[in-house]
């Protein structure tokens, strides 16, 4: 059966065949090597002002499915600091909770234990706070708005797609956020606007079953839990999506990663990111916008002449804050 695939194939189509082929059997070591392979033997995918006025011509007159992914390059233009930075990072920022190791803050038997450097990261991130939604969110709310939206794929539980009035229907938080809350003993759903209150002057928040006390939690995936029963959307979103999207991330976290390959081969894929991640640039319809997030989402909005409704999309948000 191989021997028939591959005749007349040239190397390099050799191996995209056997990538998409040891893909769907999760075989990661050889998913790695092949696409080491595949970056380098494949066209340069970064867009040049026409091919990106074509690509913008596509999403304009012939889609209506689009599937966006985001990450935490996203993020970060609206403030908000990564994990690991030496200095900045959230996670350094905790230093003074002394953690074993700084993943522990999502460690559930470590929050059992101690609950304080979570509950302090809480208070940091609460969406509406400290921080907003930044030109990169709103450009996905004008996809939506412009009837265009399958659905939003997001790792970040900050919140800000909400927050830009991305609506919950078209919006799956991979891993979690703050627009619920529960018990992490008998996951009893508790209010949470009352346990946001509670967290921001500083309370560690218990169940009200009498039989239980367990600590109450948003909703934000921890080590060990399973991802929200949405996320399994991505199994007929991928399927029907005609564009896609993926802004700031490293395409380096499954099971998230995996929703890029999901998509159809005849479909545009699109990244916005500073450098060139996961499966990028091997197939025929890729194409990249490298460099500084926000500009090229400015570049994608002027290519879709879609700049001045997003200005007005930015505005009307400054005005309801």
């Amino acid at each position: 059966m191989y021997r028939q695939t591959f005749i007349g194939m040239s190397c390099l189509q050799t191996m995209r065949t056997v990538y998409n082929h040891w893909s769907a059997l999760k075989c990661a070591p050889l998913q790695t090597y092949l696409l080491g392979y595949l970056r380098y033997n494949s066209k340069d995918s970064r867009l040049s002002t026409d091919s990106l006025k074509s690509f913008a011509t596509t999403l304009n007159e012939k889609c209506s499915n689009v599937l966006v992914m985001v990450g935490a390059g996203l993020s970060t233009p609206s403030g908000i600091p990564d994990f690991r930075s030496p200095g900045t990072g959230l996670y350094y920022n905790l230093k003074q909770y002394n953690l074993p190791y700084p993943e522990a803050i999502f460690d559930l038997a470590y929050f059992e234990q101690d609950p304080r450097p979570f509950l302090t990261l809480a208070k940091e991130l609460y969406p509406g706070g400290k921080y907003h939604p930044n030109l990169g969110h709103h450009f996905v709310h004008l996809v939506h708005k412009k009837g265009k939206l399958l659905r939003m794929y997001t790792q970040n539980i900050d919140g800000l797609e909400r927050l830009s009035g991305i609506p919950e229907e078209k919006l799956v938080e991979a891993h979690g956020g703050f627009s619920t809350a529960s018990c992490i003993r008998c996951s009893k759903k508790h209010d949470p606007y009352k346990t946001r209150e509670d967290i921001l002057q500083g309370k560690t928040v218990y169940c009200d079953r009498s039989l239980c006390k367990g600590l109450v939690k948003p909703d934000i995936v921890f080590f060990g839990e399973a991802l929200p029963d949405r996320f399994w959307l991505h199994e007929i979103d991928a399927s029907l999506a005609d564009f896609l999207i993926v802004i700031g991330t490293s395409l380096e976290v499954y099971p998230f990663a995996s929703v890029a390959d999901a998509v159809q081969f005849n479909i545009p894929r699109l990244l916005l990111n500073r450098t060139a991640v996961g499966s990028f640039g091997y197939r025929d319809h890729d194409a990249i916008l490298s460099g500084d997030i926000i500009e090229s989402v400015k570049s994608l909005a002027a290519a879709l002449d879609w700049t001045s409704e997003l200005e007005e999309l930015v505005r009307q948000y400054e005005q309801r804050k």
